[in-house]
């Protein structure tokens, strides 16, 4: 780990809300530095206690959940709430700001509140949602409470996060039964009928407890059914008791474990399903092949099931492998050792004798104001550096180190995913992304400050395999 992700985890740790917003947004904008911090959170994970609340939109849902963190800090507990809205046409955000009807909580130092936009996301959840609570979780809230954007029948992804789902429901929405039994009335743990003091309501209660009767669940528990009043708080009390009682239950008959595990499975599953799918979109991985696809469709000339085999069969999606693992899991291979000398003149022939051959290859480049004599050395080269400028990277460098090892390059199979993987795992970048230089294909380097005072280049290979040996054969 990174001093500076360690120091942020630590920050994270420390309830700090300015490193917690921080560390949200990273997730929620995909930085270079989001995947190295959620790795070194997920040990502090796994504590909290995530309360889902979904329903229609209209049902209340906001006004009964800030009536309910009250009261879970009326007893000291520390709440983390993340609300899910509409994505807005225009700048992209969170459309209705949730934030509006949790004003009363806004200034309790004990309560952190984000918003999240679904993102043209189905399901109810915006796509990181998964993150921001773990990131919530890591920084010591006890209780979070996961708000749906407002749900239909299909939308159930709150169950595949959240420790125990509420559904909420609400006289004078129509025909509430019929809209939710064939989906996310299944999912429920308990079961809240809202503005209960309108007319309804009882008629609402009773249509929901006939069809728990007639649809037990596999498990054991029957959820309960709650009246409450969000605007006053009424039925908060029993809400908080039921709340509880499912968490004491559930860890006593070994369901809490079961859905933990299923919840894991689940996540494991998506981040594969999101790996594969950016892998074989990627124009860097398998785009071309996938394009390539749509065009053999068209012709007739294969069928979407071969296409798809193949796809897999030529593309590896695979993680890297850490700093030394390359975009595709293989590790890549050293491509050459830069050495910087005083005078080509005297260093080519020590390093002759030394490799007992000759040289492969001299080359001036301009740009860089080098001279550059190649040897090889099996698949690996060795190259001398001479400046020809008293500006040049190189005059710097002996001016300040002398001579000695300038650089190592290493040679990777996709560069770009290469330099996003770093990133991510918190190296420091001279290139964010890869330059090409003349004759040299595409190089980038990390900065010497987080490779241990060494300058590294990273070079991608060639089709043929090769990664710059287009230097030598262009002489």
């Amino acid at each position: 780990m990174t001093e500076s992700i360690e120091r942020w985890v630590e920050q994270i740790g420390a309830g700090d809300r300015r490193a917690i917003a921080q560390a949200i947004s990273a997730a929620e904008n995909h930085e270079g530095s989001a995947v190295a911090l959620l790795k070194a959170l997920f040990p502090r994970t796994g504590k909290a206690f995530v309360i889902g609340m979904t329903g229609a939109p209209g049902v209340g849902k906001s006004t009964l959940l800030e009536k309910l963190a009250a009261a879970c800090r009326g007893e000291g507990i520390s709440v983390g709430i993340v609300a899910t809205d509409p994505t807005s046409p225009f700048s992209g955000g969170a459309l209705l700001g949730d934030r509006i009807r949790l004003q009363a909580l806004s200034k309790d130092d004990g309560v952190f509140i984000r918003s999240m936009a679904t993102r043209g996301q189905l399901g109810g959840l915006a796509p990181d949602t998964h993150d921001v609570v773990a990131i919530l979780d890591a920084a010591g809230c006890e209780v979070i409470f996961v708000e749906t954007v407002g749900v239909g029948q299909a939308e159930v992804d709150v169950a595949r996060l959240a420790d125990v789902t509420v559904l909420m429901l609400a006289p004078g929405l129509g025909d509430e039964i019929q809209t939710y039994k064939a989906g996310v009335l299944e999912i429920a743990d308990i079961l809240v009928v809202n503005k209960a003091d309108q007319a309804g309501a009882e008629q609402v209660e009773s249509q929901l407890a006939a069809m728990l009767s007639t649809a037990p669940r596999q498990d054991s528990w029957r959820p309960p059914i709650v009246a409450t009043v969000g605007t006053t708080g009424q039925g908060v009390v029993e809400l908080r008791a039921a709340l509880e009682n499912f968490r004491t239950q559930s860890a006593a008959e070994g369901l809490a474990a079961a859905r933990k595990r299923a919840h894991l499975r689940a996540r494991l599953v998506e981040l594969l399903r999101r790996r594969v799918l950016t892998t074989v979109t990627d124009p860097q991985g398998g785009g071309w092949r996938l394009e390539q696809g749509v065009e053999d469709l068209l012709a007739r000339r294969h069928d979407p099931y071969s296409v798809v085999e193949e796809i897999l069969a030529q593309v590896s999606v695979a993680a890297p492998a850490g700093p030394i693992g390359s975009a595709h899991g293989d590790s890549p291979r050293l491509d050459h050792l830069g050495i910087a000398v005083h005078s080509l003149a005297e260093a080519v022939p020590v390093f002759e004798r030394l490799l007992s051959c000759n040289r492969s290859a001299e080359e001036v480049v301009e740009d860089q104001q080098v001279r550059v004599v190649f040897f090889r050395v099996d698949e690996c080269r060795i190259e001398l550096l001479e400046a020809t400028s008293p500006e040049s990277v190189i005059a710097q460098f002996l001016a300040k180190r002398g001579q000695g090892l300038h650089h190592i390059a290493l040679a990777v199979r996709n560069l770009p995913q290469m330099l996003a993987s770093l990133e991510g795992d918190g190296f420091r970048l001279v290139d964010r992304a890869p330059r090409t230089q003349s004759g040299h294909g595409k190089i980038a380097f990390l900065h010497p400050s987080s490779t241990e005072g060494v300058l590294i280049e990273l070079v991608e290979e060639r089709a043929s395999g090769e990664a710059s040996r287009g230097r030598e054969e262009r002489l």
